[in-house]
């Protein structure tokens, strides 16, 4: 599902206006199609995480898929696992250690996903600030898994990846789902947490993968409280 100009402008409570120009000044990603723009859901939401926009984790999903029972991005992270002290001294090397660490099924061409990931580092960075990114291709990873994954890569040093506010990254979040669906719910919560001070501190002091995973579930509460709270009022 693909979202108008009128879409993107009632979801985020901006002027439609808003919305063209930051398609045509701050490279808001869009499509052409019969002459009207049309933005990709997960596109828009990963553009938001890098330019630091405040939306809700819910705020993504298409009509009904709240109500759905979705995977917790805590569960997915314990799956995927944390690994410290990744190595790499640039870019394609961080992403070939990342494409080695992912728990993938068995058979899957982790040098073709290799391959897909340094071409859409080709098209734009995937980092989206603070010293974070989150490498994909150019569409989601989507793959037959039982359970959806989501691998934080902390580097043993920081690697430029060309970020907007020119800081080097040193943890990478990498997210594998089983459906378009599952990805942008895991991305939208993504995108809440990364945004944590709480979370920025335990990733940034490479604390241990059991305290960081701890706070990203108390976190990720916040979220459901929210929500319950707001379907009541």
């Amino acid at each position: 599902m693909q979202w108008s100009v009128r879409d993107v402008a009632e979801r985020l409570n901006i002027s439609e206006r808003t919305v063209l120009r930051w398609v045509k000044h701050d490279d808001l990603p869009a499509s052409r199609i019969g002459g009207q723009y049309r933005f990709n859901r997960a596109e828009l939401l990963e553009w938001a995480i890098a330019h630091k926009l405040k939306v809700p984790p819910t705020l993504f999903y298409a009509e009904n898929e709240e109500r759905e029972l979705m995977p917790s991005f805590s569960d997915a992270l314990a799956n995927g696992g944390i690994f410290h002290a990744v190595g790499g001294n640039d870019k394609p090397s961080v992403l070939r250690a990342i494409v080695n660490l992912l728990r993938l099924p068995d058979g899957v061409d982790r040098e073709l996903l290799y391959q897909m990931l340094l071409a859409r580092e080709a098209l734009a960075s995937t980092a989206v600030g603070d010293g974070i990114a989150i490498p994909h291709p150019r569409n989601p990873i989507v793959i037959r898994v039982t359970q959806p994954l989501v691998t934080l890569c902390l580097l043993d040093k920081p690697v430029d990846f060309g970020a907007l506010d020119g800081l080097p990254v040193y943890a990478l979040f990498t997210l594998v789902s089983s459906a378009p669906r599952i990805h942008l719910h895991l991305l939208a919560r993504l995108s809440y947490i990364v945004r944590q001070r709480s979370i920025k501190t335990l990733i940034s002091g490479r604390d241990p993968a059991a305290d960081i995973l701890a706070q990203v579930r108390r976190v990720e509460a916040t979220i459901a409280s929210a929500a319950t709270t707001q379907e009541k009022n």
